[in-house]
């Protein structure tokens, strides 16, 4: 696991934990912080997975 796919896994947890919050308090701005938290974390695992991509690429050209 690189550093983007730690940050993100990171992020989608506290994402998921200010998600459950907002809804056992009934705060709709914590669940929708929680929610956007989430996302950001996708989108981090996913760069991670394209510069996996552009790695394994690279050391296929190279060998």
């Amino acid at each position: 696991m690189d550093k983007e796919h730690a940050k993100g896994a990171g992020k989608e947890a506290e994402g998921r934990a200010k998600k459950a919050a907002g809804e056992l308090t009934g705060n709709d701005k914590l669940k929708g912080e929680g929610e956007a938290d989430k996302a950001e974390g996708k989108v981090r695992k996913a760069a991670g997975d394209v510069k996996d991509a552009f790695k394994d690429d690279k050391n296929k050209k190279a060998s």
